[in-house]
């Protein structure tokens, strides 16, 4: 079991949780997670990694699987300019590698949003911390033990 892996399922123990971790083909991107799980676009909890302009920490957008982070409103929400991340920063910051990206586990806190969209299901999946590994997780505990704020961020 890679490091990543080992470091979600220790996180989700951690809040008494059973770690309900699928081993799929490929979950690179949120369509390829959904045909492996069998479950519904939306019902992917996409992970989108910012890179705050005035402080240069990352920050995390949990995304429902068919919608897009609108960059001016998730500035406004994280009260400071927000540009792209680069691979290095994401992995030197949460441990995990573009692909793979989890949205619990990470190696340094991180301030993190939450699409409301996520809500509309009694289960959501999430990365993992590789990109053929994902979890089960009701969005409410995933709101819950990730730290995330719901609100709108969407296109």
């Amino acid at each position: 079991m890679s490091k990543s892996l080992k470091r979600v399922k220790a996180a989700l123990e951690s809040h008494g949780l059973v770690a309900n971790i699928l081993e799929v083909g490929q979950a690179r991107t949120a369509a390829e997670a959904a045909v492996s799980v069998g479950c519904e676009l939306d019902q992917i909890a996409k992970s989108i990694i910012f890179q705050a302009e005035d402080t240069g920490l990352p920050v995390l957008f949990l995304t429902a699987g068919g919608n897009k982070v609108d960059i001016e409103k998730a500035s406004s929400v994280a009260g400071t300019t927000l540009g792209k991340s680069d691979a290095q920063v994401i992995r030197s910051h949460t441990g995990f590698a573009i692909g793979g990206v989890a949205p619990i586990g990470h190696q340094s806190p991180i301030r993190a949003w939450m699409d409301p969209r996520l809500l509309d299901f009694s289960e959501v999946w999430g990365a993992a911390g590789t990109p053929r590994h994902v979890f089960g997780i009701s969005p409410t505990v995933l709101e819950k033990i990730s730290g995330a704020k719901i609100t709108d961020f969407i296109e």
